[in-house]
């Protein structure tokens, strides 16, 4: 699979040949990430921290508040290292502090290792010391100690003239199960297939800024299908992981899809459709993920309108249930509602609608029955949550709070607020 990479450097989106030499300047990295993030998980590297020439800690801070990001370059103590999980980061990359004894102080399965080589030889801090340890050993060395390895061609970064397949070869076999990214050099589909038949991902930069490689067929560059029409299933989810439906999917209606940031589908017998374009039920394309057998897609969507289903519907299994639905239904009602209505009135009033808060969460605290207990928290749920719409936050943004603090290492202790 494809990881983007945004190199950072003077708080700019950058390429670099060799790890030296500036080629491209792309501007907003925040802009890069949003155009990368439909591919999944992006690589954010701060180039003037491995450097030690200065720092882009708060713009890369927002990027990863807001995509999935591993994120590297110059994280050289453990504080740094914990700062960074503990903000909502998937993995950290570690380069030059890369040994057993650092890497043991940390959690094992957010932990990348940046194995950096040029000419074989593994070099550290920015690439610019040459260690004398090479890729295999450094990879034998520290695999009990991390979830994966970056490991980089040095002399191939920037320079789009393929991969070095044997030294990809000899470092997945060395990490024994452990995953390996590699880059460098990295240019086209076929190199990502390749990557991907023997088991590695394929870190890309240049390619992507060059537009020598589309992200579309990144993405579609490991796929296969047992169809006859040779088009892939894609489950179609909302923010929320929930299944709306099922469509299909083409090489033409992917690179639509990637292109545009909208729900386009192959259909079995009408071509090419954009979901909503007639019913108004349009969907903003989120993320693109490929499932484990590299033979269906999964479609992250914010769907909009009535829902997925030509029926009307939601999702194509009927309406939603529980939270969701009630979700969907005070943003229905706040559209829609006449004058007069609770919900309409609750949002109107604040004053009301703290009142209302404060006295269901009494009552929660006080139940001692199970039914009890449920009857007040379902009251509970119902006034957050149109306090939290009457701010403009929805369901899916709460839960996105909640998965990056599930992320984090070190816990509160918890006391109450004096």
């Amino acid at each position: 699979m494809i990881v983007p990479s945004v190199d950072v450097m003077s708080g700019r989106a950058v390429q670099l040949i060799g790890g030296e030499r500036l080629a491209i300047d792309a501007g907003d990295p925040f802009a890069v990430a949003e155009r990368f993030s439909v591919a999944g998980e992006i690589a954010v590297i701060d180039l003037d921290a491995a450097l030690s020439t200065g720092s882009n800690a708060q713009l890369i801070e927002k990027i990863v508040m807001r995509f999935p990001c591993r994120v590297g370059g110059g994280i050289r103590d453990i504080e740094s290292a914990l700062r960074w999980l503990d903000m909502g980061a998937q993995k950290i990359i570690i380069g030059t502090r890369a040994t057993p004894e650092f890497l043991s102080q940390l959690p094992r399965d957010r932990v990348i290792a940046a194995v950096d080589a040029r000419h074989g030889d593994v070099a550290v801090e920015g690439w610019t010391k040459q260690t004398g340890s090479s890729v295999i050993d450094r990879i034998a060395s520290l695999s009990p100690f991390v979830s994966g390895f970056l490991v980089t061609s040095i002399d191939r970064e920037g320079r789009m003239e393929g991969y070095d397949r044997d030294m990809a070869e000899a470092a997945v076999a060395a990490a024994k199960g452990t995953r390996v990214t590699i880059a460098g050099g990295v240019t086209t589909p076929n190199d990502i297939a390749e990557l991907d038949s023997i088991g590695a991902d394929a870190q890309v930069g240049m390619a992507l800024y060059t537009g020598e490689l589309k992200l579309e067929e990144a993405i579609a560059s490991v796929l296969k299908s047992d169809r006859p029409d040779g088009l892939w299933p894609t489950v179609v989810v909302d923010e929320r992981g929930i299944a709306l439906g099922l469509a299909y999917s083409s090489v033409d209606s992917l690179r639509e899809a990637v292109v545009n940031r909208k729900g386009v589908y192959q259909s079995r017998t009408r071509g090419l459709w954009t979901k909503g374009s007639t019913s108004g039920a349009t969907q903003e394309l989120i993320r693109i993920d490929v499932d484990c057998d590299r033979d269906s897609l999964r479609f992250t969507v914010n769907q909009s309108g009535s829902g997925f289903c030509h029926l009307g519907t939601r999702t194509c299994w009927g309406e939603d249930r529980g939270i969701a639905r009630l979700a969907k239904t005070i943003e229905l009602r706040l559209l829609d509602a006449p004058a007069g209505s609770y919900t309409r009135r609750l949002f109107e009033d604040r004053s009301l609608l703290g009142a209302k808060v404060l006295e269901e969460a009494a009552e929660l605290v006080n139940a001692k029955t199970i039914e009890d207990t449920a009857e007040e928290a379902a009251d509970l749920l119902y006034f957050l949550l149109i306090k939290s719409r009457a701010n403009g936050v929805d369901l899916s943004m709460i839960e996105d709070i909640l998965d990056r603090r599930s992320l984090k290492v070190i816990r509160r202790g918890g006391n109450k607020k004096l």
